[in-house]
């Protein structure tokens, strides 16, 4: 069952230490919280997938916020980048909710699981060439236990590079290798890859991405899954 697959899968990444650098810098946010999160208790562990075990789309990001999933322990939750996408996920019908504060906010994701490049916070946002080889087992594992999926949306060149590779580990290597951009699509074995910018600040506080851009990426993740 998928379910029961992505709970051992999410297990195990949250008792992961692959990664010394990664570890260390999760547990100093932790520490030194600004101060409008001062007295918060921080998850600082990597973190689980989130989602329906029945998704027929996978959404993959970077990494955690150093103070918003790090600190919240739900991935995409509790920064900024998490305001925007779940207002694009709600408006699309992935999602009950157009904001994810905490766990037990009644967030609940429909048709869709959100997973990562990376599981741990990094430095400047920026994992490491081996930092994302040491988390890919991981995704690689969720993309198999997803009995039902069929679309993967990359937010971000990054998600874009290292799901292509897991896709690879998969024995589904694209030939040619599909270029990113936003609202790019590719065929990848049985699965359609959509790409979007990632809703960081720098994309989003600068007009680069805008949520109507958003919407259109899930809105058409929603009709692929459909057919």
């Amino acid at each position: 069952m998928s379910a029961e697959r992505l709970d051992e899968i999410n297990s195990s990444i949250v008792g992961c230490t692959r990664c010394a650098r990664l570890v260390a810098w999760r547990e100093a946010a932790a520490r030194t919280p600004p101060r409008r999160f001062a007295g918060h208790r921080y998850w600082a562990r990597p973190l689980p997938g989130f989602g329906d075990p029945a998704a027929r789309v996978l959404v993959v990001g970077l990494a955690p916020a150093a103070h918003g999933g790090n600190r919240t322990g739900r991935i995409f939750t509790g920064d900024r980048s998490g305001d925007f996408l779940f207002q694009a996920l709600h408006a699309t019908g992935f999602a009950n909710q157009p904001t994810s504060t905490h766990i037990g906010d009644g967030l609940a994701v429909i048709d869709l699981y959100i997973a990562a490049i990376n599981r741990c916070a990094p430095p400047a946002n920026l994992p490491t060439l081996e930092e994302r080889a040491n988390c890919r087992p991981y995704l690689v594992a969720q993309i198999a236990a997803l009995e039902r999926l069929q679309v993967i949306v990359c937010l971000g060149g990054m998600a874009w590079q290292g799901t292509l590779l897991a896709l690879a580990e998969l024995g589904l290597a694209a030939r040619p290798k599909p270029v990113f951009g936003h609202g790019r699509e590719a065929r990848v074995g049985p699965f359609r890859l959509l790409g979007a910018y990632h809703p960081s600040q720098q994309n989003t506080f600068t007009g680069r991405l805008t949520l109507p851009m958003m919407v259109d990426v899930f809105g058409h993740a929603r009709r692929l899954a459909a057919t």
